[in-house]
């Protein structure tokens, strides 16, 4: 399928271009990523001004709604993501090749033109089907080092870092609500050997200056398609956030800051939604937002493409508010089961990578108590980025530092369990009351 649509694509709907090739793009992802979709670009105007630009992936060049490629993402409706490899929503040569922003390519995109007031809001925008070439494909390790350093010869970046700033500040303001725990990413590498076991590699995602870049301009994007799926009145899905119960100011206070108060808030947040009704999303400090910047791998990010783009050509849109609503609800139960595989799968590896490092020690902290009572707690398992559960059998504080070692792993049966290590000074306060 995918040579012949690379032989023979459909024709560009698309005739009137806009030529942004003049641009410096840059994408910014992890180095294992494959699937290039978002791009970032800062304009400075004559007046000296800035404008943002955030370039999306443009998929759809490479399709017609309800064509067989078409019809093949809508069944996968998403991208998942597993320890040993991805199963992609479209083909992984298109997805990876033609589809993808590359470096120093002439690329199809969506492209969003933000200007900002002083504080962050969106003052105007426009959105234009465009013609990229990326300038620059960098690691988040690469802007981190780049903004740390102050390379004047990257001006783009700290522009673009300082806005991501303003824009967080703004957000806050507007009621959103900032939870920060580290991330674990793992992979599993097969070995050339059939002998050898695979390897697997943990690596601590830390919500780091180029990654809260990154995720700034992807959310304002989304704010931008929702103003204008709002303002024309489109048949788009809009994603929404109830309002959370959080716990009473005074209760917080009493929570050591960082993991600890952040587990806390997070276990309250409820479930986001998706209708086609703008709706305040409560996390993001939003009054409307719509997933736009991963149409690559999430169907519903393509279908607001689909009808975003019809609607800039002059088009009728090509799916009706009962369509996007059947793909709507089919989709979000696929994106949800395909969380619940990769969540499952990334925990069978964890404990597997635990199962091996048996004689290693840990640092630990403890989050939050599960079943205080029986004394299980949730602990975060620090230089893996792990959140786990331990019975614990002396009393702990919250956020308390303490070390363990894994006691029994059994991947396949879902079982850990860690035993703590104890200081020589605990040892011998233990041997003295027969403890241990």
């Amino acid at each position: 399928m995918t040579r012949r649509r690379m032989d023979s694509p459909p024709p560009d709907l698309d005739l009137q271009r806009l030529d942004l090739t003049r641009l410096k793009v840059y994408t910014i992802d992890d180095a294992s990523t494959q699937e290039i979709d978002d791009g970032l670009s800062l304009e400075v105007l004559g007046d000296g001004r800035h404008r943002l630009w955030v370039h999306i992936a443009d998929p759809t060049r490479w399709l017609l709604p309800g064509d067989e490629l078409d019809l093949e993402a809508r069944r996968r409706c998403t991208t998942v993501y597993l320890p040993t490899g991805m199963i992609s929503m479209f083909p992984e040569d298109l997805a990876t090749g033609a589809m993808s922003l590359t470096q120093g390519q002439i690329s199809c995109a969506l492209s969003f033109a933000i200007d900002l007031t002083p504080t962050g809001d969106i003052e105007a925008y426009t959105i234009h089907p465009s013609l990229i070439k990326p300038t620059y494909r960098l690691t988040y390790d690469d802007v981190d080092e780049i903004l740390q350093l102050g390379i004047t010869a990257a001006p783009e970046l700290q522009g673009l870092a300082q806005w991501a700033q303003v824009r967080s500040q703004w957000r806050l303001t507007q009621g959103a609500i900032n939870i920060s725990m580290p991330e674990a990413s793992i992979k599993v590498i097969d070995q050339q050997s059939n002998h050898q076991e695979q390897d697997i590699i943990i690596e601590v995602l830390e919500d780091s200056a180029s990654r809260q870049m990154v995720a700034e301009m992807m959310i304002l994007a989304g704010e931008v398609a929702a103003r204008y799926g709002q303002v024309h009145a489109l048949a788009i899905p809009f994603r929404s956030q109830p309002q959370p119960e959080l716990p009473s100011e005074q209760e917080l206070i009493q929570l050591p800051t960082g993991w600890v108060r952040d587990s806390a808030i997070r276990r309250c947040m409820p479930r986001s939604e998706v209708g086609l009704t703008p709706s305040r999303h409560a996390t993001l400090g939003l009054d409307s937002y719509s997933q736009v910047t991963s149409p690559i791998r999430r169907y519903l990010d393509l279908l607001v493409h689909f009808q975003l783009k019809a609607h800039l050509r002059g088009d009728p849109l090509p799916f009706s508010p009962m369509e996007v609503t059947e793909l709507a609800q089919g989709a979000s139960s696929a994106a949800y089961e395909a969380t619940l595989v990769e969540r499952q799968t990334k925990r069978y590896w964890a404990l597997e990578y635990l199962r091996r490092h048996q004689d290693q020690v840990w640092d630990v902290m403890l989050l939050r108590w599960l079943r205080e009572d029986e004394g299980l707690g949730l602990i975060m398992v620090e230089d893996l980025g792990l959140e786990l559960g331990m019975r614990l059998d002396r009393p702990v504080a919250l956020g308390e530092r303490f070390q363990v070692r894994v006691s029994h792993a059994s991947p396949r049966q879902d079982i850990i369990r860690f035993q703590e290590v104890l200081g020589e000074r605990e040892e011998v306060a233990a041997s003295a009351l027969g403890v241990g």
